[in-house]
């Protein structure tokens, strides 16, 4: 049986050594802001590359980026070819629902292309998009503005197609190009080609 007791001494020191209450609650919150500062993502971005112009093409950058500017993102839409369509005040209020090469449309091929039904099957789609209440592109576009989300309109494009800057909706930026849409995209999180 041993009679060893600890050394006094030895026991006084090591408790002179140890932090107080403080001090450890002031070193946890030291951590826990390191370990948020760490985590911290910063803001979350999105761009969208929006290329057709067809009425069920616009609604998907449109309700997306409304969508993902709700959640916090920041968002960018970069529009070329006959994606500037979705931005032209008038053309987007007269966008078509091509029939043909539409698997899921409710007419066959061989019907839809006859003349006229692209008349046709759009105004199907706008009545239902009215019979449900769902938004129109020119109320997603000004939602979205509203909101932050930058449209961005292809200055080669506008060029090349004869489009005038006038005819956009107001808010929308031109005079980018691809390379602003490359640098866009590799600043964001979620890239997307609609």
């Amino acid at each position: 049986m041993s009679t060893d007791t600890p050394d006094a001494s030895a026991e006084d020191a090591s408790t002179d050594d140890a932090p107080s209450r403080a001090e450890l609650a002031a070193r946890v919150d030291e951590l826990e802001e390191a370990l948020a500062e760490a985590t911290d993502d910063g803001d979350k971005k999105m761009s969208i590359i929006a290329t057709k112009g067809t009425l069920d093409m616009a609604y998907p950058p449109l309700i997306l980026a409304s969508t993902a500017a709700a959640f916090g993102y920041d968002v960018t839409v970069f529009h070329t070819f006959w994606g500037l369509d979705i931005l032209h005040e008038e053309r987007s209020k007269s966008l078509k629902l091509s029939s043909v090469g539409n698997p899921n449309m409710p007419v066959p091929n061989a019907v839809a292309a006859l003349p006229g039904m692209d008349r046709v099957t759009t105004k199907m789609m706008e009545k239902r998009i009215a019979d449900n209440d769902t938004a129109t592109i020119e109320e997603l576009l000004e939602t979205s503005l509203d909101m932050g989300v930058e449209f961005q309109a292809c200055q080669m494009t506008i060029d090349l197609m004869g489009y005038d800057e006038a005819d956009f909706y107001d808010g929308v930026t031109t005079g980018v190009g691809a390379a602003t849409a490359l640098q866009d995209m590799a600043d964001a999180d979620i890239q997307l080609l609609v």
